[in-house]
């Protein structure tokens, strides 16, 4: 056994996480901030940047799409029997020859067919989301339809689709799980819009699959609700997020036992339709990589996919005659222009490092960061127990699962990240697809990407001109003592004026709807603190302040998806009542503005927010 060690963690003043793997094949040591050498002289990012969108040619030709035009503009609006599918997924990889949805191992596939079996009563549409629906070209009348809520939830046949659910695998809190796969989720297909872009439709509740073990494949409207809000509240923070297209009641109750404390009960129930470019996860490569010899060359397959569809400025640079080649901090050189697969995981370990770093800047924690919940595009996926810093509480973690050793908690999340980009490689390694210097390197520009992104937001945050470690260190240390409110405290923030004459009397007073409670000692360390920012700011920065508090909320949002905030459109809808679910989606779209009128959403957490259920919740959905 090896012991893998990571140690982003130490910027949140927890002990450095150790995490260890029975499988890992070659030393991984990081160095967060190591020095890398660079031949010839080009940036040390990867060069492969955003590459997201499908190839143009894959569209379908401009003419037809000319006779689906409205009266709005030149965009195209489309009826939902006239998307443009593209099921690439299913014609281009193996697939399971069986049909049925026993539980059962499957091998040498990557997906099973299965058709949507949930039963529904009078299915009604909760919300929608206008953007996602604009992202496929969907016609807003569409939602108008009474045969709507039959169609996206399954109970009828979408026209064109060719639904399957995928086959994977991962590692569960440290431990390889084996096969896990798409328990109730149903992808329908992958539908290509007018600018050529590759959406997948995924119902989530949809009925069971050969993957759902003991489960009946389905979902409540408790946790449908948390994850149609959250994917479309991430998306609006500027956060890379898997999204929804709409939310529906399926007229039928669901049994859940939401503690796992044997008081199982009788829940609505829901289906989410998710849309993605892709949910491939990591799990999708180390299912094959696990199983040996004849299900290695999956692995190659289903990579060669993932670059061909999702990252096609791959190959693009592959045909390049200049070489990008690095030296690393043991002084092995890697060629990212030589082998693909190389190139293409430094972009996975990139784009993964730059999430995680957003997520640690806007206070938000996953609660179930598992390799089957890491998407290879770099996107937050699966949301479960998930929860925002209320307090700053570097130890918080939103999931009941997770508290023997918080092993998720926010302060956590850049090493497990990088733990998983390790497992991620090293599926990729037992497939011969890279070597172990390919495999370290990744490791070492997830580290490097990482700290140079969360340097820059934390920069932004706090409207400074550089990075300086110690007042930012300095800063969270206090908020953790006090356990000041991680986002209203940043907000506030930028009020503080930059007039070092300001007395130690008044000095707070911008700060003091965060700072709460706090004893004449407290104060005055708050009070140097302060100082010291108004030295900094006003020495390096010739900004007035009105032009660094425009800065500041550009970054530092107002309202965020508050887990009480969620509960509260949870208990309005269980009784039929969803004006709060679409009160909540509009509020999210807009989270940098003070849309004045909503001050009430951006209030610290009620006393009844702190009962198991709301603060922390499980993994039962």
């Amino acid at each position: 056994m090896m012991m893998l060690r990571v140690c982003p963690s130490s910027l949140f003043y927890l002990r450095p996480l150790h995490l260890s793997t029975s499988s890992a094949k070659f030393p991984f040591c990081p160095s967060i901030r190591r020095e890398l050498r660079l031949v010839p002289s080009r940036s040390s990012s990867s060069s492969f940047r955003r590459m997201e969108s499908s190839p143009a040619s894959e569209t379908d030709s401009l003419g037809e799409d000319m006779q689906n035009q409205t009266d709005d503009g030149d965009k195209i609006k489309r009826k939902l029997e006239e998307f443009n599918w593209d099921h690439s997924f299913v014609n281009e990889l193996p697939g399971d020859p069986r049909s049925d949805v026993i539980s059962r191992k499957v091998f040498h596939a990557c997906y099973s067919k299965v058709s949507p079996s949930v039963q529904v009563d009078d299915p009604q549409l909760v919300s929608w989301s206008d953007s996602v629906a604009e992202l496929l070209d969907l016609h807003p009348k569409e939602f108008e339809r009474l045969d709507f809520p039959l169609l996206l939830s399954g109970a009828k046949p979408l026209p064109g689709a060719m639904p399957y659910a995928q086959c994977y695998g991962g590692h569960q809190f440290g431990r390889w799980a084996g096969q896990l796969g798409d328990g109730r989720a149903i992808t329908l297909g992958e539908v290509l819009n007018s600018k050529g872009e590759r959406w997948e439709l995924q119902l989530k509740g949809a009925g069971r699959t050969p993957y759902s073990r003991f489960s009946d494949g389905l979902a409540v409207l408790r946790s449908s609700i948390r994850e149609f809000l959250c994917s479309e509240a991430m998306h609006c923070l500027g956060i890379p997020t898997t999204r929804a297209l709409c939310l529906l009641t399926t007229g039928q109750g669901v049994i859940r036992d939401m503690f796992y404390d044997g008081n199982a009960k009788e829940e609505p129930g829901a289906i989410v339709c998710r849309v993605s470019q892709s949910f491939l996860r990591f799990g999708s490569y180390q299912i094959h990589a696990s199983r040996g010899e004849e299900d290695l060359e999956i692995v190659g397959k289903l990579a060669d996919y993932a670059i061909r569809h999702h990252f096609p400025c791959i190959e693009m640079s592959m045909n390049r005659s200049d070489s990008l080649s690095f030296k690393t901090g043991d002084d092995s050189v890697v060629d990212l222009t030589s082998n693909k697969y190389a190139a293409w995981v430094v972009e996975v370990a990139e784009r993964t490092a730059t999430l995680f770093a957003r997520w640690q800047g806007v206070g938000f924690t996953h609660g179930v960061l598992n390799t089957d919940n890491m998407s290879i595009l770099g996107q937050t996926i699966d949301y479960g127990p998930f929860g925002f810093l209320d307090t700053f509480d570097p130890s918080y973690t939103p999931n009941t699962t997770d508290l023997p050793g918080r092993r998720y908690c926010f302060a956590n999340q850049p090493d497990i990240g990088l733990w998983n980009i390790a497992q991620f490689a090293e599926a990729l390694a037992a497939a011969q697809l890279i070597n172990e210097k390919e495999a370290n390197y990744a490791m070492e520009r997830y580290g490097d990407k990482f700290m140079d992104e969360y340097e820059a937001i934390m920069t932004k945050k706090l409207g400074l001109s550089k990075y300086n470690k110690e007042m930012i260190s300095k800063l969270l240390n206090n908020m953790a003592v006090d356990k000041v409110d991680y986002t209203n405290f940043f907000r506030l923030l930028s009020n503080v004026k930059a007039n070092p004459s300001t007395s130690d009397d008044e000095l707070l007073n911008p700060l003091k709807a965060a700072l709460l409670d706090i004893g004449k000692e407290r104060k005055e360390e708050w009070i140097r603190w302060v100082r010291g920012y108004i030295h900094e700011v006003s020495g390096g920065d010739t900004s007035s302040d009105e032009e660094r508090k425009a800065r500041m909320d550009s970054v530092n949002p107002k309202y965020i998806l508050r887990n009480y905030l969620c509960q509260s459109a949870i208990d309005a809808a269980e009784q039929g009542d969803f004006s709060e679910v679409n009160n909540l989606l509009r509020l999210m779209k807009r989270p940098y503005e003070e849309q004045p009128g909503m001050e009430k959403y951006a209030r610290l957490p009620p006393a009844w927010a702190y009962r198991p259920g709301v603060c922390m919740l499980s993994c039962s959905s």
